[in-house]
């Protein structure tokens, strides 16, 4: 009887490596900033386009689950939302929508005060419902709201790359400090991706990043990297009025060009192979993917 259990066992997990062999990791990314106007969803959805065009499978979560605005800027409409996920009303698969370049985009409800005001264990249930997805992504970029909310917190720590957006103006120099300060003494993010964005050149992106890793290398414990620095760019504008994204309405604009090149750099990034410990997207996959390594270890 042990014999046959112990086989029986054996047997499942090895279904559960050779299951593991056919799912693809996931690469998550926050892309946050503090203050409302730097630009989140524009380097979100900008991003999310060229890594697409690139042959990438990209998943884009609006998480300004009460303020969404993701699915208007693509001019594409969402039957569903994230509140019918949540109301039990549907599954997470079957709120997907399509975006230009064949990206999916998981939209948020707006104008819904129920959305803004989610329990942190309501936060916990939606983001262990990505690991019920059927569908596989090469990376999901989770576009948060602005402020330093609980949400906000919970949807940056769950990812496994935090890029902070930010523009050269002291309000958002403050807020994105104070966001970095929240997450690293909080919540125990030591890594940030820095976006310059709406510059007028190379050097005053630069600058920028200088000011806020001077504050940073004074006060706090953490490592800052300047991973772009999107220009101010008109065509920019002139895409938003035609609900569509710049590095496909305008592929050769400086911004555009811009966001191709972060495209590049997010896609060099490696991917967790291994649960952390605390909550974040795709974890039952990562602890598949951890048992995996263990029998294929014996």
């Amino acid at each position: 009887m042990t014999e046959w259990f112990l086989n029986d066992q054996a047997s499942g997990l090895r279904k559960m490596a050779q299951k593991q062999e056919q799912e693809q990791m996931t690469r998550v990314i926050a892309v946050t900033g503090g203050k409302g106007g730097v630009g989140k969803t524009n380097v979100s959805i900008n991003t999310a386009t060229a890594m697409a065009a690139q042959g990438e499978r990209v998943l884009v979560l609006d998480a300004d689950l009460g303020l969404a605005n993701v699915d208007v800027l693509l001019g594409v409409r969402a039957r569903k939302n994230l509140s019918h996920v949540l109301s039990g009303e549907c599954s997470l698969e079957e709120v997907l929508i399509e975006g230009p370049h064949g990206i999916k985009i998981v939209p948020a409800a707006s104008g819904t005060r129920g959305m803004v005001e989610l329990t942190q264990a309501q936060h916990a249930a939606l983001i262990q419902s990505f690991s019920e997805l059927e569908s596989s992504f090469d990376c999901m970029i989770v576009d948060t709201a602005a402020g330093i909310s609980d949400m906000v917190l919970s949807f940056s720590r769950a990812a496994q790359e935090v890029v902070v957006v930010v523009c050269d103006e002291p309000t958002s120099i403050t807020d994105a400090y104070a966001l970095i300060k929240l997450l690293s003494r909080e919540h125990g993010v030591f890594r940030f991706r820095i976006v310059a964005n709406m510059v007028r050149n190379l050097r005053e992106g630069k600058e920028l990043f200088a000011k806020l890793s001077k504050v940073t290398d004074r006060f706090l414990d953490v490592a800052l990297e300047l991973v772009a620095t999107v220009p101010f760019d008109e065509s920019v504008r002139k895409a938003v009025r035609q609900q569509k994204v710049v590095v496909e309405a305008y592929p050769r604009s400086p911004a555009a060009i811009a966001y191709q090149g972060l495209a590049n750099k997010v896609k060099s990034w490696p991917i967790k192979q291994e649960p952390s410990g605390h909550l974040e997207f795709f974890v039952e996959r990562l602890v598949r993917n951890d048992m995996y390594a263990e029998v294929v270890g014996e």
